[in-house]
């Protein structure tokens, strides 16, 4: 396993841990001497910056491997999914909202996975790195808004929003992508077996 790979694993790993941190009940509420809210928000971030950081080595390494590209999608929708989810439990974010996040997640990863079986991979678009940069975001503000820093509270709501809408259109063009990519898998296999049928006859 590549380094890259390696990063993309450690940040399944990290998606536990940040439950347990967020939402178990620690004696006087602090780890370390350090808030359970402020501990929490700074997994959340080692984790989300490991997203960052093994694109780019794997870019820079030319590790791009097809594993990589199915693991790195569904790291981040597991890491943001517990996220959300413990947030839902604290009180810190509507549930209905967190459902619809959640949901479009799943259904994208069903999609890529679908693609995948017909040998086409579907990489992230710009579209869909703009909604995981907008859930980390809304997910720090929320968990330091529960936290030390109240006052961030309301500011995590409409980031919350902002999430909803950059899920929405990401996910119309993931569909989109979808549909274009295996149609056109679908041409090339007919006109391979044509021309093997042309060579036959010939």
């Amino acid at each position: 396993m590549n380094l890259p790979n390696l990063l993309t694993t450690a940040r399944m790993f990290f998606a536990p841990i940040l439950v347990v941190v967020l939402l178990t009940e620690f004696e006087g509420q602090a780890i370390l001497g350090v808030s359970r809210e402020t501990m929490g928000a700074a997994i959340f971030a080692v984790a989300s910056l490991t997203d960052w950081l093994d694109g780019y080595l794997a870019r820079r390494r030319h590790q791009i491997t097809r594993i990589g590209q199915v693991m790195d999608p569904i790291a981040d929708k597991l890491l943001t999914s517990a996220a959300f989810i413990s947030l839902v439990q604290l009180g810190a974010a509507p549930a209905w909202m967190v459902a619809l996040i959640i949901g479009r997640e799943i259904g994208i990863t069903g999609l890529r996975s679908l693609a995948h079986t017909k040998g086409v991979t579907i990489p992230a678009s710009r579209l869909g790195k703009i909604k995981m940069a907008s859930q980390v975001v809304a997910i720090l503000v929320l968990i330091l808004g529960w936290g030390p820093l109240p006052w961030l509270a309301p500011v995590g709501q409409v980031a919350l929003w902002v999430v909803m809408v950059a899920a929405v259109v990401s996910a119309v063009d993931y569909y989109r992508r979808f549909h274009r990519l295996t149609n056109a898998r679908v041409v090339d296999l007919l006109l391979a077996r044509s021309r093997g049928g042309d060579r036959k006859v010939g």
